[in-house]
């Protein structure tokens, strides 16, 4: 199973942490694991995109964060979206995305 941890404070993501594998079908095949990564590295590179210093990210092993370092109003809607969408996907594949959000 995706696990996704999404941490909140003050209305704006700070922090985002995804690790695990779907399961759904086999490496280099899962559908999940293949949307999961288009929707997380399309908002990291939109981010980006905007302003290099926004955010930074790193992908270990399998285990990817992103920090939100300006947490300025266009970074903070780009991951709302990203939330939104991962919500959707947990929606269709509930027993190979789970996305947690904490809010402070």
């Amino acid at each position: 199973m995706i696990r996704i941890y999404i941490k909140e404070s003050n209305n704006l993501i700070k922090y985002v942490s995804i690790k695990g594998h779907a399961n759904y079908d086999i490496f280099g095949k899962d559908i999940v694991c293949s949307s999961v990564s288009s929707i997380v590295i399309t908002t990291i590179n939109a981010i980006l995109r905007i302003d290099k210093k926004a955010c930074e990210y790193s992908n270990k092993s399998g285990f990817l964060e992103i920090k939100n370092i300006k947490e300025n109003k266009i970074t903070n809607l780009l991951l709302e979206n990203m939330y939104d969408l991962l919500l959707d996907l947990q929606k269709q594949y509930k027993k190979n995305i789970l996305v947690e959000r904490e809010v402070n």
